[in-house]
């Protein structure tokens, strides 16, 4: 499986991964805020809010076409474009490209012939239509043929695409055709000679020489399956519709990323890959290419033609047919050169290998041509900085229908097969890591030597490390009859502590220096080397690395469970510092020692510790146990983790080692959890960790997974699923939601970014109507319309704790906002705050809301943002009677709904903050407000006006309120033009002694140092400010020297505070409550410069 990320997903497949067949019933999850790779800067993506006539047309499309394309979609989502070619039979396939050939040339195109398309994929049918037909032409072209089809529905999806992309659709200048080189008949057949040289060596491309004995049973799996998604590599990109010129694959170890590479050259020497284009592809290992003294890029090239200069020049001089393939990062043994200058234009230039490669990388030499680039995740952070414009490929490895094929091929006898995927699927950390084929094959392996033993698996193999213990451990008895006396244990030792150092400093190839300094010498070595412990680096017989990554990983982290009675401490300790980076990041591909943390609590579950003493013949110490115990506490206390995807990393080390006592001490005290479930390794890790959160407090959600009750554990069917329970990750998920009736102490959940079937937000709702249940504030932010349903809005009425319902940034459907009415004039609902934000509905919507909010005497604030009620006047229904806080920022209101807004809250007894800011009241809606203040009916202390467009008009009402007004005490009047002549007069307001104004916040109200000696005086003669903000506005160094004076010369002994004004960005809520004042101390907010605000300076 392989996922193309890129800035913008697809329109329908939102989201990374597809596994199986999607539901388009459902709306696609949003995604989070992210950076871009062109920018970096942070933007939202689009609110998926898509009409369900289009959702049905595509789900219409997608049914009938599903046999046929079911399998190139499991190995691939991206953001290409014209994704919809897959759709597409052989037959009708065949048919386009008849059609294409028929294609009469427009102005600016070029024919297409048949000897380009005979051979062609779909995915290279598209490379060569945009090639071909730049710019819009090509959507044109695709539209006119499907049209001749029949083919309505792909009609629809090319006009849909064409629309989403056109704005970013660059025009581009025809490219003239490709030309042959003019090669002499002696460079022609070297040339040949290279394209039959590379088929007879990667015409197998499974090293069988890395595993024990010949395992044919681990290359029965089909290779061929690559040809669905090898066109995809160098498919265009959104937005702008041009082939990426540099692409990136990256994946964990063993994943696939060499084999991919390649059969990415054997499919070229073939004449298969990209057939119309006419490129010349070149391979090279980075560590073959570590072991060149300097050569020149010419001479690279001319040695893998059989050292024909003149023909490496030919090719080179060509470089926009360049298709050049690099792998083995993580071998490399010197870093890459980060000096611009240092690096070199001259292909015929000798310079060091380093700067030859970051060269080419970073298109200083050669921009023109095509790199693919293999690494593992470990490798991108350092590589990224060298790469121009990458697109970035994930290669996921087998799909979960894969798998499950592999593990029925592998046993054949089907009660064997249903038996090992039943296991191995109840503990979704071992089947996740079966995503790797080699990993897979080890699993299945072990699992059958112990079944033919007439094993129980569950107490064989309590975690998924238990499986690496028995595995790695059947090497060696059966193939190392020398390690097996009074050495063994030092063996051992040394070959754990090569493994743990080079994980602590991320190194995988080891020289003989390092081997001598662990302790391994020759003998030790050959021995690793024969049963497939070690390997040896390609193209350097001295330097090794482990077979696989995992191999380190686990004998890493079994050193710090060995015991070794000859030291003082029989133990290696484990030091604070260390088991922090164990624990400290979230998933894989953001910590490399993600794994071995795992392996290492794995390893300390005590039957897995007495497993590890009995096959590998050792001793074991728990001596770590307790570091890790302390340390993890204290960590999870003090800093919940908050993962950026999947659930946090202790959660799975803690699931691993599965043993109540343990995870209860260091999970009691945790107040919060962020989790991510997009998998249903996150539902039974979850599951499992939140029971032992005894005191947890605040759980915040997002769920990408559909889990309903009939499907299979996953989210695509499995081939003949058979006894592996179709209901199990369901079932997972209702022990999930039962946290919010055993956790009596759990008051919020936030539920984010998320998509959810009806299924499973019946289990939630259920959950939170228990009686147990003690929730008092429910938050959904940027959910899927299918969140909101009826089940959930009963929990409004059902649950009798909860006090605070928030929606934001989600489509609140018709049909739920009357559920929501008829919950909220319920008796039995006993809300006391509601919060909608960026939730538009209808006039109808809103007069329903408001006639029902009027009816329920517990509601107390209501807040509402980005609704546009200033269409339909909605303060003539403001059901403000009862309430104390009210928000209605950028609501579209105007000067005429202050007059309608004064009206309604004329009979509140109760309002103490109101919030209007980012409407565009302007001085006219403002007048009045002041005009209404000057009456002492109205007990409001909070008044916000923050953005509404007021100038110094407004500011001599706003004094004379000011004057009158006794219970006003917090006033924002932030980004608003009042100038000099505006603060003077509110200057003067606040000179009176009467004056009980404790907050005013004047950020970036466009005044200068002519009205700071006003302010001055305030500073220096009003006892009651508590809280100035003067950010943003250019007072000066003069104006700085006026109000510092007039603080010093204060006569009463309170403290100045200046604080440096933070980011903009401040929540609804917390800009209605307003800023905390302290009796005693006066604080400044200001973005003066350092210099300035020396507190010494300050103070008398």
């Amino acid at each position: 499986m392989i996922i193309i990320q890129n800035d913008t997903c697809h329109p329908y497949f939102h989201g990374s991964t597809l596994r199986g067949k999607p539901d388009f019933g459902q709306t696609p999850a949003p995604q989070r805020s992210r950076t871009t790779a062109y920018n970096g800067k942070t933007r939202k993506p689009p609110k998926c809010r898509r009409t369900d006539e289009s959702l049905k047309q595509v789900a219409s499309l997608l049914s009938s076409n599903w046999s046929s394309l079911s399998l190139a979609l499991r190995f691939l989502v991206l953001n290409g474009v014209m994704l919809y070619m897959v759709y597409l039979s052989k037959e009708n396939l065949q048919r386009f490209k008849q059609l294409l050939v028929e294609e009469s040339p427009r102005p600016g195109s070029l024919q297409i012939s048949w000897d380009q398309l005979k051979t062609a994929r779909w995915g290279e049918v598209v490379h060569l239509l945009i090639e071909c037909f730049p710019g819009r032409l090509a959507w044109e072209v695709t539209h006119d043929i499907f049209a001749k089809m029949n083919q309505a529905e792909l009609c629809l999806r090319v006009q849909m695409e064409l629309n989403d992309i056109l704005p970013n659709l660059e025009p581009e200048a025809l490219n003239p055709r490709e030309t042959q080189m003019n090669l002499e008949e002696d460079e022609s057949d070297k040339l040949r000679e290279y394209r039959l040289r590379l088929m007879n060596e990667y015409s197998t491309l499974w090293n069988r020489t890395a595993w024990p004995g010949n395992h044919t049973d681990f290359f029965y799996q089909d290779l061929h399956r690559e040809e669905t998604f090898l066109p995809c590599l160098l498919l265009p990109r959104k937005p702008q519709g041009r082939q990426p010129k540099t692409v990136v694959l990256q994946g964990v170890a063993g994943v696939g990323k060499t084999s991919l590479a390649k059969k990415v050259m054997l499919e070229w020497a073939e004449n298969k890959f990209y057939a119309h284009k006419l490129w010349n592809a070149f391979y090279f290992h980075c560590q073959e290419m570590g072991q060149l003294d300097e050569q020149s890029f010419a001479e690279l090239i001319a040695c893998k033609l059989s050292g024909s200069r003149a023909l490496a020049s030919k090719i080179i001089s060509k470089a926009d047919q360049l298709l050049l393939l690099f792998d083995g990062f993580e071998e490399l043994t010197s870093t890459l050169i980060d000096r611009p200058e240092d690096l070199s234009e001259d292909w015929s230039q000798k310079v060091p290998w380093s700067v030859l490669l970051t060269s080419l990388l970073s298109k200083r030499m050669l921009p023109g041509a095509t790199l693919i680039i293999f690494l593992r995740f470990t490798s991108w952070k350092n590589l990224n900085p060298f790469l121009k414009c990458p697109s970035l490929i994930t290669l996921t490895g087998f799909s979960v229908p894969e798998r499950s094929r592999y593990f029925r091929t592998y046993f054949r006898n089907k009660s064997e097969a249903d038996e090992a995927l039943s296991f191995v699927m109840g503990n979704t950390i071992l089947f996740s890591m079966c995503q790797v084929p080699v990993i897979c094959w080890m699993v299945c392996s072990c699992l059958k030597q112990q079944m033919e033993r007439g094993a129980n698996l569950l107490h064989t193999f309590p975690n998924a490390t238990a499986v690496f213990v028995h595995y790695l451990s059947s090497l060696f008895p059966t193939r190392v009859r020398n390690l097996f006396n009074k050495t063994h244990q030092e063996q051992l030792k040394g070959l754990c502590s090569l493994a743990a150092e080079g994980m602590w400093e991320r190194r995988w190839v080891f020289n003989k220096r390092d081997l001598s300094l662990a302790r391994l010498d020759e003998t030790d070595v050959e021995t690793f080397l024969s049963v497939n412990i070690f390997r040896r680096v390609v193209g350097n017989k001295d330097l090794y690395a482990f077979a696989h990554l995992t191999f380190q990983e686990f004998f890493a982290a079994l050193l710090y469970v060995l015991c070794f009675p000859r030291r003082l401490r029989n133990f290696h300790v484990l030091d604070r510092f260390h088991v922090l980076r164990l624990i400290a990041h979230p998933g894989r591909k953001r910590n490399h020692l993600a794994q071995m943390a795992l392996f290492l609590f794995g390893l300390l579950n005590d039957t897995c510790a007495l497993a590890v003493e009995q096959v590998f013949r050792c001793k074991v110490s728990l001596g770590n146990k307790k570091k890790l115990l302390k340390v993890a506490a204290q960590r999870h206390e003090c800093d919940p983790p908050t993962p950026h995807h999947g659930v946090p990393q202790l959660f799975n080390c803690l699931h691993e080692i599965r043993e109540e006592v343990f995870v209860s001490q260091i999970l009691n005290n945790c107040r919060k959890a962020t989790l991510v479930i997009s998998r249903s390794k996150d539902v039974q890790v979850s599951a499992f960790c939140l029971k032992f959160c005894g005191r947890l407090q605040e759980l915040e959600l997002t769920v990408t997974l559909i889990i309903t009750k009939a499907s299979s554990l996953y989210p695509d069917p499995l081939p003949a699923s058979g006894p592996e329970g179709s209901d199990r990750c369901y079932l997972w998920w209702q022990d999930f939601c039962s946290v919010f009736r055993t956790h009596e102490s759990l008051e919020v959940l936030a539920v984010t970014n998320s998509t959810m079937d009806p299924d499973s937000v019946k289990v939630l709702s259920t959950a939170l109507k228990h009686p147990h249940c003690k929730l008092q504030k429910l938050i959904f932010r940027h959910v899927s319309p299918l969140v909101l349903n009826e089940d959930l809005i009963r929990v409004l009425v059902e649950n009798q704790y909860l006090r605070y319902l928030e929606i934001q940034d989600t489509e609140v459907r018709c049909q739920v906002m009357e559920f929501l009415c008829n919950a909220l004039k319920h008796p039995q609902c006993f809300l006391q705050c509601l919060r909608l934000e960026d939730c538009p509905f209808s006039p109808r919507n809103w007069a329903d809301l408001a006639r029902n909010l009027k009816n329920n005497v517990h509601l107390k604030t209501l807040m509402l943002k980005r609704s546009s009620l200033g269409r339909f006047e909605p303060c003539h229904h403001l059901p403000v009677a009862q309430l104390e806080k009210l928000s209605l920022e950028n609501c579209d209101l105007t000067s005429p709904s202050c007059k309608s807004l004064i009206s309604s809250l004329a009979s509140n007894k109760n309002l103490t903050h109101l919030s209007l800011a980012k409407n565009a009241l302007k001085d006219d809606g403002a007048k009045q407000l002041w005009n209404a203040l000057q009456c002492s009916q109205y007990p409001l202390q909070r008044l916000v006006l923050r953005n509404c467009a007021l100038t110094s008009e407004c500011c001599r009402d706003m004094a004379s309120a000011l004057d009158k007004n006794k219970t006003l005490r917090s006033l924002d009047l932030g980004f608003n033009s009042l100038k000099d002549d505006g603060v003077i007069l509110l200057c003067q307001a606040l000179m009176n002694p009467d004056s009980g104004l404790q907050i005013l916040e004047l950020e970036k109200c466009l005044f200068t140092s002519v009205c700071c000696r006003a302010m001055a005086s305030v500073l220096l003669n009003n006892q009651t400010l508590g809280y100035l903000d003067l950010s943003k506005n250019d007072i000066g160094f003069g104006g700085i020297l006026l109000l510092r004076e007039a603080v010093r010369k204060r006569k009463w002994g309170s403290e100045v505070s200046l604080e440096k004004k933070q980011s903009d960005g401040v929540d609804m809520m917390r800009r209605l409550e307003g800023p905390v004042v302290n009796n005693k101390i006066l604080k400044i907010v200001q973005d003066w410069k350092d210099e300035c605000c020396d507190k010494a300076e300050w103070t008398n």
